[in-house]
């Protein structure tokens, strides 16, 4: 059970932004290590908990009535779906789960998708607000868990594609990193807010044995370039760490295309770099070019589950611009499990 539903069951009146400032803080320890929010708790483990501030008890929930819009919206995003789960195709500039500020996210619209005795989809991992494509949603906490598993055992295979400055060499390879959140990052939306989600954090590529250090792995192949300027890179990460292919391509030197976090930070560091978005041809639209894919796991009741999302429009129109063939094979699906 990630940690904070643990203190939501057992105390109800804990915000859920001070619990995400004290995990920050480091006074939430499981078996002595520093947590996320998103850290999952075990059996024979033991957390630290430290005096805690409570909010006066909540008032009595009152049922909305479901959101027909937000019914809809979900209905229209659906990828596959069976009487066990959903694969839904996430757009653009929607977020997963809710924040500071943020009113509508998928996390929240799944409510509208609640059954006669109240129990709802739930989500079963994650993609940042800006990255489009294959989100897997399960009907019951059952499926969850059995699908939680399926991820933490890493038995599902994630594709990306992307659209990156620059062309790797080599044109396949394999990225092994330790990263760690960087401390006080913004992006080019603004300064971070306190209580805002990691969102709006940003990784930095760290030393092994590091405190909060945690190693990723993602495989690269350059599918198609646009001589030495653009490449469109699919990748398969084997890890999944926090905006790990955001910073893995930065990291190699390589950021995606429009990304308002990695991009422009990489450039105003660098003196000899100008700004990578104003070196780019003109009609590339300034959104974060990175997709989900392809998404390719058991299904927990038999058989295969293997789901495609198409590109967003922003990334439809710079494949068309530079006549990207999606049809092509896709030579990241010969790339090692490990």
């Amino acid at each position: 059970m990630r940690i904070d539903r643990w203190f939501k069951r057992r105390l109800p009146d804990l915000a859920l932004s001070h619990l995400a400032k004290i995990c920050r803080k480091g006074e939430v320890r499981l078996d002595g290590k520093r947590v996320e929010t998103s850290t999952r708790v075990h059996a024979g483990a033991k957390l630290r908990v430290p005096p805690l501030k409570l909010d006066a008890p909540a008032a009595p929930a009152v049922k909305r009535a479901p959101s027909t819009s937000d019914l809809n919206a979900i209905k229209d995003m659906v990828l596959f779906e069976d009487k066990y789960l959903m694969v839904l195709n996430k757009p653009y500039g929607l977020a997963v789960q809710g924040g500071s500020g943020m009113t509508r996210h998928i996390d929240g619209m799944l409510e509208a998708l609640a059954n006669a005795d109240g129990e709802r989809p739930r989500l079963v991992h994650r993609l940042d607000r800006d990255t489009s494509g294959v989100l897997l949603i399960a009907k019951s906490r059952r499926m969850a868990a059995d699908l939680g598993e399926i991820f933490r055992s890493r038995q599902a295979r994630k594709i990306y594609w992307a659209l990156v400055e620059g062309v790797p060499r080599p044109m396949q390879g394999r990225i092994s990193l330790f990263l760690a959140k960087g401390e006080g990052m913004g992006d080019a939306r603004g300064p971070r807010k306190p209580g805002e989600r990691a969102e709006f954090e940003r990784m930095r590529v760290a030393k092994h044995g590091e405190e909060d250090a945690q190693h990723s792995i993602t495989y690269y192949t350059v599918v198609d370039k646009v001589a030495s300027r653009l490449a469109w890179l699919s990748m398969k990460p084997i890890t999944g760490r926090t905006h790990q292919l955001r910073a893995h391509t930065e990291a190699i030197g390589h950021p995606i295309v429009g990304d308002p976090k990695y991009g422009v930070r990489r450039a105003a560091t660098d003196p000899k770099r100008t700004d990578p978005l104003q070196a780019l041809p003109p009609g590339i639209e300034q959104k974060l070019h990175l997709l989900a894919r392809r998404l390719i796991l058991p299904h927990p009741k038999g058989g295969i589950l293997d789901v495609t999302a198409p590109l967003p429009s922003h990334m439809q129109k710079s494949w068309d611009m530079f006549g990207f063939d999606v049809k092509q094979d896709d030579p990241i699906m010969g790339a090692p499990e490990e």
